[in-house]
């Protein structure tokens, strides 16, 4: 019970949770107040008390005792008097509570030594009937424990003394009177100490209670005040009647009117007025049919037309009964559900449309192609299906940024809804637009397309910059192409591609010929994969000649493959298939480690190889060439890669790395189809290649076009300018031959020498070169003697050259 005797001390604090500890301090606070509060009353009381008494024992009694008893007692309750005034209202401080603590119980402790002289000096000194009036006064002393306040230890410090001062007293009185009145007395005094510790503990208690209750009433309305001014759920509640009681201000303000207009409304009455038109009322109607029926509801949210436009609540409210069971009205929580609704109505339109341009996405588009399909199953008419990807959006958005992208996005969206159906446009990604026009024959979807690719070929004037793209479009026909939603698509997709491969800023129908060849490349795909696991596909190799000595100074592989019940297949259908596919990179690997092993054979030859620019960009690619280099034995010097621009266009910085890697182990590096592309100049400043190939084009009519060979000698004396040798490939006759050796340029390559040859027929062919002089006029193309095997059949003919092992499609 040291909670009703001491404060707490601060070694106590430690070792208490922080809502135990401050709860004992508010109760010893409080409990202190209290004890100064009755204190007040007891003082004036003992003060005269001990004047009385010194009047009525003035007769009889030292006068000088009864002075020094006076003077005592009432400088003592003066001094509790100052103490108390001192710390009213400070006690909530710790250190100046314990100060108090130890103030009162002093002054406690003082009183009762004084009073306690009272009957050991009194008792034994004056007759029987004075006696009665010391004794009543001790008396009353000891039930002063009674009214001393809820902190027992001062009770104790001010009665004690007073009981142990009548023991001393009764001890000097006649025999045996003042034993009986001792006996009498420690009866008496165990019985008060005993009560007034028992009453002291249940104000204690009482004093608990009342400070938690007063801490949780301080919480839940702290809580309660945040909960209203944080969110936008408010408390709500009504009289008998329906009428609101609270949250006028909070609905007032929801429905932008003025709060006073709401004081003699129900809420029911209230909901319905302001009902919105267009919702179906079910919500509003149940929250006034529960309260008629005096039934709680719950998350009944309601719509509601007001001057902030529309606006969604949520209603919570059930009845309260009165402490007789009486119907007292409703209470309830209600919130502002508006932005919850309207992020819910977000989430499901973006679940359905695409965010930047507002229009119905990929999902839209599938399901309303879903419908499509279905209806023209049963009804039958002709509906088109517009597949349509932008012409050059990709380099506006590199050069220009993604923001100028989308706003030339949403631009062309614009354009699209002015000529078709709004609800027919769809926007499948990127650059990536779908048109579903139901109703549409073929002359009217022609022209339709024909529209759209005008309309999108005229220039967007985005801020300061002008963009120009176009727009490419494939058409595909239900039910006549397909009344399935997948097989739909894919012959509108494929009708693209054939709009693409047609020059873009065109349109194309679907073709059943575009199906056709698409089944070819999947097959193609699967028996080429097929023929390099069985080692099926061959390496041909053509001769690259000095033009200086005649001699051969190296080869070129280049693939073949000899399909069987196909014939030999040309390496311009393989490599976009397998590039596509991305098993142009197995392919390469198969044909870098082919060729190292045969060239192995040829002394101080070099060996050319043009990789795909897929496998050039892969990070490892130079740890490739060297693994296959040291697998081989072949010295890096006398390989050469070649490299087509299309590996430099968009290139990072695995290209630069891969390649500067390699031409630093000796391989070296050429750039192929040179003076075809657009920056070939850019790209020799960029990277300093070993070797320039001019591209066959170049040199075909170059004798009677006199601007051809303008070209071809500036490009051999820049590339002696920056130390690089210069191979022409394309050379077929004699004549061109002449030009090229006058101009200087270093290595010939073409059918004037041989088209690409097996590789046990290369030391034949090396022997046949460096042996006999290149033929005197034009003579065969094929430059091949009477008894040379034949050569394939793609080869026969100059004009259809067959393109090196792993070179790109022209058609991008």
């Amino acid at each position: 019970m040291s909670e009703i005797i001491l404060p707490m001390d601060a070694d106590d604090a430690v070792h208490l949770p922080d809502e135990e500890a401050r709860l004992r301090e508010a109760t010893r606070a409080t409990m202190l107040a209290e004890t100064l509060q009755l204190g007040r009353y007891s003082a004036v009381t003992q003060a005269a008390v001990v004047l009385a008494l010194a009047a009525i024992f003035w007769g009889i009694a030292s006068h000088a005792y009864l002075s020094g008893l006076a003077v005592a007692v009432t400088a003592l309750c003066a001094a509790a008097l100052i103490a108390m005034r001192r710390y009213r209202g400070r006690l909530g401080d710790r250190s100046t509570a314990r100060e108090a603590f130890a103030v009162l119980h002093g002054l406690a402790l003082g009183r009762g030594l004084a009073w306690a002289s009272m009957p050991a000096i009194l008792l034994p000194s004056v007759d029987n009937a004075y006696r009665i009036v010391v004794g009543a006064v001790c008396a009353a002393l000891i039930s002063h424990a009674y009214v001393a306040g809820p902190i027992f230890s001062l009770a104790l410090l001010a009665v004690a003394p007073v009981v142990a001062g009548m023991f001393v007293g009764l001890a000097g009185c006649e025999s045996p009177i003042g034993q009986y009145v001792a006996v009498l007395l420690s009866m008496y005094a165990a019985f008060v100490f005993v009560s007034a510790r028992r009453m002291c503990r249940h104000s204690y208690q009482r004093i608990r209670d009342r400070v938690m209750v007063q801490a949780q009433s301080e919480t839940i309305g702290f809580l309660l005040k945040d909960f209203a001014e944080g969110t936008s759920d408010w408390l709500w509640e009504t009289d008998t009647v329906g009428q609101l009681r609270q949250a006028r201000g909070a609905i007032a303000a929801l429905l932008g009117v003025e709060a006073a207009g709401l004081r003699h409304r129900t809420l029911p009455a209230l909901l319905q007025a302001f009902a919105d038109p267009d919702g179906d009322g079910a919500d509003v109607q149940a929250v006034a049919a529960a309260i008629a029926a005096r039934a709680p509801f719950r998350d009944r949210t309601v719509r509601l037309r007001t001057a902030n436009g529309t606006r969604w609540i949520t209603l919570n409210g059930k009845p309260v009964l009165d402490a007789q069971g009486a119907f007292a009205g409703y209470r309830g929580v209600g919130s502002d559900a508006t932005e919850s609704r309207e992020a819910q109505a977000r989430i499901a339109f973006l679940a359905g449309h695409d965010s930047l341009t507002g229009l119905p996405n990929r999902s839209g588009f599938q399901d309303t192609l879903e419908t499509l399909c279905r209806e023209v199953g049963t009804a039958g008419s002709p509906s088109a299906l517009f597949y349509l990807d932008l012409d050059g959006f990709k380099a506006v958005n590199d050069s220009r940024g993604h923001l100028v992208g989308d706003r030339l996005l949403r631009e062309v969206t614009a354009r699209l809804l002015a000529i078709g159906d709004p609800h027919g446009l769809f926007r499948l990604g990127g650059d990536e637009f779908a048109m579903i026009v139901r109703d549409l024959g073929r002359p009217a979807a022609e022209s339709l397309a024909a529209r759209v690719v005008a309309d999108l070929r005229r220039p967007f004037q985005i801020d300061e910059a002008r963009l120009e793209v176009g727009v490419s479009v494939g058409i595909a026909y239900v039910p006549d192409d397909a009344i399935e939603p997948a097989a739909l698509l894919m012959r509108a997709d494929l009708a693209l591609y054939a709009a693409k491969a047609g020059g873009k800023g065109c349109w194309r129908t679907f073709d059943p010929s575009l199906e056709e060849r698409v089944v070819r490349q999947r097959q193609f795909d699967l028996d080429m994969r097929a023929a390099l696991a069985a080692d099926a596909m061959e390496l041909h190799y053509q001769p690259l000649v000095d033009m200086k000595t005649g001699r051969v100074a190296g080869f070129e592989a280049l693939l073949r493959w000899n399909k069987p019940g196909h014939g030999w297949v040309s390496p311009g259908e393989i490599i976009p298939i397998a590039e596509a596919t991305g098993f142009i990179v197995e392919i390469g690997r198969w044909a870098l480690r082919r060729a190292c092993t045969d060239a192995r054979a040829w002394p101080d030859l070099k060996i050319a190889v043009n990789i795909s620019s897929i496998h050039v960009r892969m990070p490892g690619f130079h740890a490739e060439v060297a693994a296959i280099l040291r697998e081989t034995g072949l010295a890096p010097e006398r390989l050469e890669i070649e490299i087509t621009e299309s590996v430099l266009l968009d290139h990072g910085p695995e290209v630069l790395e891969n390649l500067k890697r390699l031409r630093a182990t000796g391989v070296r590096i050429a750039l192929d189809d040179f003076g075809t592309g657009y920056s070939s100049l850019s790209y020799l400043t960029e990277f300093p290649f070993d070797k320039v190939k001019v591209d066959r084009s170049f040199v075909r009519d170059l004798q009677g076009r006199p601007e051809k060979v303008a070209v071809v000698e500036a490009i051999a004396r820049m590339a002696r300018a920056l130390s690089m040798s210069v191979t022409v490939e394309g050379v077929e006759t004699r004549q061109q031959l002449d030009v090229l050796r006058d101009k200087r340029c270093d290595i010939a390559q073409g059918f004037l020498y041989s088209p690409a040859r097996p590789v046990h027929e290369v030391a034949a062919l090396i022997a046949r070169i460096e042996g006999t002089p290149p033929p005197a006029g034009d003579g065969d193309p094929d430059g091949s003697p009477a008894t040379q095997a034949p050569a394939p059949t793609l080869e026969r003919s100059p004009t259809s050259v067959a393109r090196p092992v792993l070179s790109m499609a022209r058609a991008s």
